[in-house]
Formats: C-alpha cells, structure tokens, sequence
C-alpha cells in the first residue's frame, strides 16, 4: 500500500497529536496542585519540567489521600557561603575516605567532597558525608525558642510544646575570626535539647557530646524527679524524643553519622518540587491557632499539611539501610544537589511498609557577618501507622549567634536551665 503526500501528512499529524505530552501545557507559579487536578496536570510541565516527575511517590499519595495541596513558585538559587567554598578549596584535599568503614578522616572545613563523580561507587555516601558536616546552618544551630505542634489526623491539634536547641560545631567553623577546629579535632558538636513549656516537661532535657570518629556519642538526661541527670546508652540516638513522632536521628531530617548506618545507595538525580523559600512560620502575637501558625492547615483534616509555595529543586535520591537495632528498617533521603540540604525523608519499617513522612521547609538567613546560612522554618514527621504527627515550629529567625562558645553548651548548663 502506497500513501501520497496527503496521507502522509494526516498519518504524522494523528501521530504527534496522540503522542504523550501532546496535551501538556506549561502551568502558571501560583497554580494549586490537588487531589482535584493532580491527574490532569501530572502530564503539564513547570519551568519546563514535569510535574508528575516532580513529584515523589509518597507526596502524590498525600496528595490524593491526605489533603496536601502544592502552589507552584518559581526557582531561585540557593546562596553558597563564600567561605564556605574558601574552606573547601583549602581543606577538601585533606579529607580521606575508608570505603571498608564508611568513615572519613582529615575533615576540617568546607565541603569534605566537593567534586564527586557519577561513576563513583560510593557517591551516595559521600553526598551524606556532606551533608553531615558541611550542612549550611552556620557554626551554631541557635533555637532559642521553638515549638512541637502535636497533632492527631482526625481531633487535630492536641498540644504544643515549646523547647530550646543549641548545637556548638567545633569543625567547620567559618564565620567571624574562627580557626576552622575548635579543640583538638576529636569533638564535632555538643548539643543542648530541653524543655521549657508546659509544666509538665519543663526541665527534660539532654546534653550530647558527638565525637568525630565512630564511637557512638556520648549523652545525658536531666531526670525532672530525681533533679539530677544521668548518662544514656550508647543507642540513644536512635530514641524517641519525649512525647514526640521523631526519633534523636530525625532532628533536620538526618542525624545521624553516616558510619552508623550499614550503606547507601544512590537512587538517582531528579528535579522535585520543595519548599526552599519558606515563610515565617510563626505568629506569637495572635492568639488564635490558625493565625498564630499560619504555615500549617490546622483547620482541615489531616490539621498537618504545611500551606506553602513549592519550586523545583534539583535533588539526589539516596537509601540509606539503617542498623539491625534502629526501629527503621531505612530511610530515603532527598537532599539539594547544589548545597547539602535535605528536603524530604522517608521511613520504612522492619517489614519495609511505608512508615514516616518528614518535610523540612527552609529559607536563606543572612548573618550580621555577611555569612550565608540556610535554616529550618518548620518541620513535619507523620507517621502514618498512628496517624499523628509532630510539627517542628521555629520562632521567626533562628540566629547565627557567633558569640555562643562551646563552655555555653555543657551539662553543667543543662542543670542550670532545667532548674
């Protein structure tokens, strides 16, 4: 069978007409993804990027089954510290990585591996490697005042709690006149986590002491009735925090040391849509809930979704298998590819089902220094076996208090505050 011209013309046309994407149309910052819409516009692209490559597995099912809703924003790059990457081309050539051991050595500054190939097998080990030590909330994560949101998926908000963090890094100390190791280089942070609000937990706490090698770190609760405190196990990283859905390991997504976990594996590199230019998430001048956190949807069940603006993000998806003791089977990790900065996480249990959901929105801080931080605007962990969730708040602005010191952040200020 001969087709002339005219046929063939009607053949291709028919052709790109049913071809996928054909009907896809480029939509507009500002668009409301949800369960209403979500199928027709997964074809449709933003930015020039697919929205259903956009959008992982697990928020799709969110969306469709738990009320989650995404408006679209346009990118806008991530700040780098200029120091930052003064550290690296200084001190990159001095870290070594022991494959058998999954650990690093010789980290001082900067991004321990700046350059790393996609043919090296153990790419996605380094990627977490830079996100432990070089992630860029600054020399000192300073939480002054923030708060849990606790939250059930059908009554909705039952407490709020309001906590204090400080973390001291004694590596990767960049801003201000600071050497870039504080001590003898045995010591990567310490860590003060404690209560303020309500009553009945004001005073829990801990202190936690994180060394730069293997060895698990070292840790110490304030016991409110015996007013005293008390060292923990080496696993306390894996515990609970008190009355919460997160784990010690879930604080920022990933808390771990890469060394602790049994392996990575590199998932792949993808474009996702996150919230990287996040609102203040807190109004403590209202009274009324839904003012007073205007960032999450109290109002509507689940009462968790957080309401904010989603841009594309380019990320590297990474499996990390979680130790025999740990309660998570693994995690999946989306972290920023043009800066160590995790987005998104997700647990899995011992049977590998789908457990926990972490979201951490964030924005760019800029100190009094001139230096580039990025921090945490509020954070979701829901675990969706007992349909509760634990909303990290922060109060405004975090600071990058250059003038915390590590004598600041010791158990002998544990006992202080808990008093």
């Amino acid at each position: 069978m001969r087709l002339n011209k005219l046929s063939l013309s009607l053949v291709c046309t028919g052709l790109v007409a049913f071809a996928p994407g054909a009907f896809s149309a480029e939509l507009a910052a500002g668009t409301v993804i949800d369960k209403s819409n979500i199928d027709k516009v997964k074809a449709d692209t933003f930015e020039g990027k697919n929205i259903g490559g956009m959008i992982p597995e697990k928020m799709e099912w969110q969306i469709k089954n738990h009320n989650l809703k995404l408006t679209l924003q346009k990118s806008t790059p991530l700040p780098i510290d200029a120091k930052t990457i003064e550290a690296t081309k200084k001190y990159a050539a001095d870290v070594k990585y022991d494959a058998a051991k999954n650990e690093v050595s010789g980290y001082k500054a900067g991004i321990p591996f700046p350059a790393i190939a996609d043919n090296d097998p153990n790419k996605a080990a380094k990627h977490m490697w830079n996100f432990y030590y070089a992630s860029p909330v600054g020399q000192v994560m300073d939480f002054p005042k923030f708060e849990f949101l606790l939250i059930d998926g059908k009554q909705g908000l039952e407490r709020t709690q309001r906590w204090s963090l400080y973390r001291y890094f004694h590596k990767n100390r960049t801003t201000g006149d600071a050497v870039p190791v504080d001590g003898d280089g045995k010591t990567f942070t310490r860590t003060l986590l404690f209560a303020n609000y309500p009553q009945d937990i004001k005073g829990i706490g801990t202190f936690t002491i994180r060394h730069d090698s293997a060895q698990v770190e070292d840790q110490w609760v304030y016991i409110k009735s015996a007013r005293r405190t008390r060292r923990l196990s080496g696993g306390a990283w894996m515990d609970p925090i008190g009355g919460t859905d997160q784990l010690n390991d879930d604080i920022e997504i990933w808390n771990a040391r890469p060394s602790w976990y049994k392996k990575f594996n590199y998932v792949g590199k993808k474009h996702i849509l996150a919230v990287s230019d996040a609102k203040v998430a807190w109004d403590d001048t209202k009274t009324d809930q839904a003012q007073r956190y205007p960032t999450i949807d109290l109002k509507n069940a689940p009462h968790w979704n957080p309401v904010e603006n989603y841009q594309p993000r380019e990320v590297h998806v990474i499996e990390a298998i979680a130790p025999d003791e740990h309660p998570y089977s693994k995690k999946v990790i989306y972290l920023e590819a043009s800066t160590p900065r995790i987005y998104y996480g997700e647990a899995y249990d011992k049977r590998g089902d789908f457990w926990k959901w972490f979201n951490n929105t964030s924005r760019a801080l800029k100190g009094a220094d001139g230096s580039q931080t990025i921090i945490s605007s509020q954070g979701h962990t829901i675990d969706f076996k007992r349909n509760h969730a634990t909303i990290f708040v922060n109060h405004g602005t975090a600071r990058t208090n250059t003038n915390l010191r590590a004598k600041d952040v010791d158990l002998n200020r544990l006992e202080i505050v808990a008093q």
